[in-house]
């Protein structure tokens, strides 16, 4: 079952921090120490300034303890503190980034069919990187800021508070009215990273399209019409960013008088209350270094602020985009138990959406070790029948049956587990041919491989290539030829042996030769399987059990090849027109 991951930024964080509380708690403690520094080592220079003018050659001792102290000071609440927290980051940051990474991509490669034809692949893999790289910057960076930030905020407070109440209020008026425009004109940010981030993705998507599809652009010569076409969205992309940059030195701007404002009360009463005496030297140094402190600490932390939106805005994007419900989900976790292979739709609506239904009551029973082909023009429901039964879209009405068993019911993995599927254009993972022939059955050994290999006739050409079974294929095995590549998902099909068997053009790239070698293994891989053969050259069909000729959705004719040709119906007419002369000269030649 598709683990289960939530929408809301706040729970998805929670849901990978919740297995390290304790760890998180300690994270917490140590940053908030490490705030501790700056004033602590304010308030002992402070001492050591007033001591000044009290000491002499006789009393230098009484430097020792305060010079002792601010060593300390550094050790325990900057050096220790800081250390500790790299060594949590160390131990555990690389972890929940790629518990992320996993599981989102658990979720994703769990979503239904048509999402997959709804977003570029390209754009999916950058979302998920997205979302990991910002949870990241949030947990482990901004964080970090935001922590020590609160501790060395309300370590000056209460230093100034003792010094004079009068510098107390000023700093925490000051405070109250920095935080509040920065954090109210921060949330615009939020807007404006999110419009970037979606620019970002789109750009990201659109390359990854049209590098895909690099073929194509030779072919017809289309690279300056891909430049050209890129223009607008990255364009687009330019002004999100510079919208959001804009916004930003606005907002720096603003914050950077607010703090000069600050720092001229601050050093205005300092001056005022010193000429009454009633502040030390120490006292003067002390406000005037905690006021330059604070105001840089704030500064620093509303732009921390400020990327923290970013991140924010980023993360929501990317959640959006990814943690969508599944269209088909387990109902059960009861597993499909094949026994004989028999298939029946009964009663079977189905419509894709915003169409018309393609199937109205369908209803049909395949027989256990039954070898059907499925023909009919382009549209007839052909690719729909099969993704029917391998649940990759949900009927709307009826059932469809594996051995009495409603697919419906059973875990999605165990249905396809049973059923062997060679698609007319196979795609292979840039990886070995081992590894992608080994994908019908992660735990075969290499032999096993190389005989599955031997039976699709991939064995030969495998064999004079120089790294042999460990060549890499190249991106969706564009190394290969299309033939080649056939002969690759053939010898998956061989290596998994499940009792359900789909063959969809599996033939339609080789050569005439390798065909009939090809139409031989099929042959022996069909013994004792339930099979459906999607084909467009009849000649493939002649020895099916029955063939089923679909129109609009329709089974219009069901019968053997020879049953089918006597009747003169639709079937008749497609071999006729496929053949063209073929039987007219065999005719003519009887006559």
């Amino acid at each position: 079952m598709n683990q289960l991951l939530s929408k809301s930024l706040p729970s998805f964080i929670w849901h990978f921090i919740k297995p390290y509380q304790s760890i998180a708690f300690l994270f917490v403690m140590l940053t908030f120490l490490a705030g501790f520094w700056g004033p602590f080592n304010s308030i002992l220079i402070k001492h050591i300034i007033n001591l000044l003018p009290q000491i002499s050659q006789s009393n230098l001792s009484l430097l020792i303890w305060p010079a002792t102290l601010i060593v300390i000071n550094f050790i325990v609440f900057d050096n220790f503190t800081w250390r500790s927290v790299g060594y949590v980051n160390y131990k555990y940051q690389a972890i929940i980034k790629n518990q992320i990474i996993s599981q989102v991509l658990n979720f994703v490669l769990g979503s239904s069919h048509q999402y997959f034809q709804d977003n570029l692949s390209g754009r999916i893999s950058n979302q998920i990187t997205t979302l990991a790289d910002n949870v990241e910057l949030i947990l482990h960076r901004i964080s970090m800021d935001f922590i020590r930030g609160a501790s060395l905020l309300i370590v000056s407070f209460i230093t100034a508070y003792f010094v004079n109440p009068m510098f107390f209020y000023i700093m925490v008026s000051w405070f109250i009215a920095f935080t509040t425009f920065s954090v109210y004109m921060s949330r615009r940010l939020v807007y404006f990273a999110d419009i970037h981030a979606k620019s970002e993705s789109v750009v990201s998507g659109q390359l990854v399209d049209c590098i895909t599809n690099q073929s194509n652009v030779r072919i017809f010569s289309r690279r300056n019409f891909e430049i050209s076409r890129m223009l607008p969205f990255l364009f687009a992309n330019q002004k999100a960013f510079q919208a959001q940059e804009w916004f930003i030195l606005i907002l720096n701007c603003v914050q950077g008088l607010l703090i000069a404002i600050m720092m001229g009360f601050s050093a205005f009463f300092l001056v005022y209350l010193y000429g009454k005496n009633a502040i030390t030297i120490g006292d003067f140094a002390l406000i005037f270094g905690l006021s330059m402190e604070l105001g840089h600490m704030m500064w620093y932390t509303m732009s921390r602020i400020d990327e923290f939106n970013q991140a924010i805005g980023k993360c929501k994007q990317s959640l959006n985009a990814l943690i969508i419900p599944p269209e088909i989900f387990d109902k059960s976790s009861h597993e499909l138990s094949v026994y004989e292979g028999k298939i029946e739709f009964q009663e079977v609506k189905f419509q894709y959406k915003d169409t018309k239904a393609i199937f109205q009551n369908k209803s049909v029973k395949i027989e256990a070790g039954q070898k059907v082909g499925l023909v009919g023009h382009s549209g007839g429901g052909k690719s729909t029948f099969v993704n029917l039964i391998l649940r990759l879209y949900d009927i709307t009405q009826g059932r469809i049956l594996i051995d009495n068993q409603n697919i419906c019911e059973v875990t999605q993995n165990s249905l396809r587990q049973n059923i062997s599927m060679i698609p007319q254009d196979p795609s292979l993972f840039h990886r070995s041919l081992m590894d992608n022939i080994r994908y019908g059955r992660i735990e075969a050994t290499d032999e096993e491989v190389i005989k599955a290999s031997q039976k699709a006739h991939a064995h030969e050409f495998i064999s004079k290539l120089q790294e042999g079974y460990n060549a890499l294929v190249g991106e969706r095995g564009i190394k290969l030829s299309g033939g080649q590549r056939q002969r690759i998902a053939i010898a998956r099909a061989f290596l998994k042996n499940a009792p359900i068997l789909i063959l969809d053009e599996a033939t339609s790239q080789l050569d005439s030769l390798t065909e009939q070698y090809i139409q031989e293994s099929l042959w022996e891989l069909m013994q004792g399987k339930t099979t459906l053969v999607i084909a467009h050259r009849l000649s493939t069909l002649l020895h099916m059990d029955r063939i089923l000729v679909f129109d609009q959705g329709i089974i219009v004719e069901d019968g053997t090849h020879q049953s089918l040709l006597s009747q003169n119906g639709a079937y008749a007419k497609l071999w006729k027109t496929q053949i063209g002369g073929f039987l007219l000269d065999e005719d003519t030649t009887e006559d």
